[in-house]
């Protein structure tokens, strides 16, 4: 693994290179993604995005959310729950219910709490036990981590940065990943959509989710199922009004954000193919490497590291 991801490294780094042997300008992030060549890009399929259509804005302006759901068998319990929902349309028509600034915006039933009032949840929810907040790795799948990073290393393979909440960390299929022994489990980076629950043991179902919208906030991992991640119109859920009550929750239904529905991407006429960069890339090592390292011309002191997330994983539409 160290040899293949050496090689990776030196491969995306090769063109910061000239012939004559003189360093080229350093390129910024954006530039390494920009030249990553289509082969290196991975096409996401339309049936396992969301696509939450809000209410229009005070101007009358569409807002769309593009959700992409975590691939099995990761939160599988909850993701399978998320799609009878979605099948059954119950997503239509409920509300984002919370905004709580630096933190997340959670969207449900509204009356959920309320006896007697909440909306019904179709046939074949399934009850998730805590234990699949973690996924039980097999070595290939544990071997399949790119860039990992182990904590306390002295010389790390990886341009990771220490990690406080994971032994080690890394990146899986394109979506950043804690692993312990064979546990492996999602991480709650900017953007990611997790499902909201009561005290334990309750779990949650998935009809009640939240993306987060503020610092990363790690400790809820492996405490709370974290199910995919906003790929597109992330702005329409972070600048949302903060909510007046406590955990920024809404206090009346005229400050709630209405849902128009949810659909499965596979549904939606005219939707973008989206892609991501893949995570066992060239490019994506030297994406990364130069996150950690920034020596363009803006940056006087490179970092000489940086936290896996915020090393977002780079989407495009195409």
């Amino acid at each position: 693994m160290r040899k293949n991801l050496t090689c990776f490294l030196l491969a995306g780094l090769a063109p910061f290179l000239i012939g004559s042997g003189e360093a080229a300008a350093p390129r910024t992030p954006d530039e390494v993604v920009k030249a990553a060549p289509a082969g290196e890009w991975t096409r996401i399929a339309a049936s396992d995005l969301l696509v939450m259509d809000l209410a229009p804005d005070g101007k009358g302006r569409a807002r769309r959310v593009v959700i992409q759901l975590l691939p099995a068998p990761i939160s599988q319990g909850w993701t399978g729950n998320i799609r009878r929902l979605v099948a059954a349309r119950w997503f239509d028509e409920i509300a984002v219910v919370r905004t709580q600034d630096n933190y997340v915006v959670q969207w449900g039933d509204p009356q959920g709490e309320v006896p007697g009032k909440a909306k019904p949840l179709p046939a074949g929810i399934a009850t998730v036990p805590e234990s699949d907040y973690r996924t039980a790795a097999s070595a290939a799948m544990r071997a399949a981590v790119s860039l990992r990073r182990d904590r306390g290393r002295r010389a790390p393979s990886s341009p990771l940065g220490a990690d406080a909440y994971a032994a080690q960390t890394g990146f899986l299929a394109g979506w950043p990943v804690g692993l312990e022994g064979t546990d492996l489990w999602p991480l709650h980076c900017y953007g990611a959509v997790g499902v909201g629950r009561n005290l334990a043991p309750d779990t949650g179902t998935g009809a009640e989710l939240y993306a987060v919208i503020g610092q990363a906030p790690r400790q809820l991992d492996r405490n709370i199922a974290v199910v995919g991640r906003v790929i597109a119109g992330m702005e329409h859920l972070s600048s949302l009004p903060r909510g007046t009550g406590k955990l920024g929750f809404y206090e009346t239904a005229a400050e709630r954000t209405p849902i128009l529905s949810v659909r499965l991407g596979s549904e939606v006429a005219g939707l973008p193919a989206y892609e991501y960069l893949s995570t066992r890339s060239a490019s994506f090592a030297a994406y990364v490497a130069s996150r950690a390292n920034r020596k363009d011309a803006f940056y006087v002191v490179p970092a000489g590291g940086v936290d896996i997330c915020n090393a977002p994983v780079p989407i495009r539409a195409r």
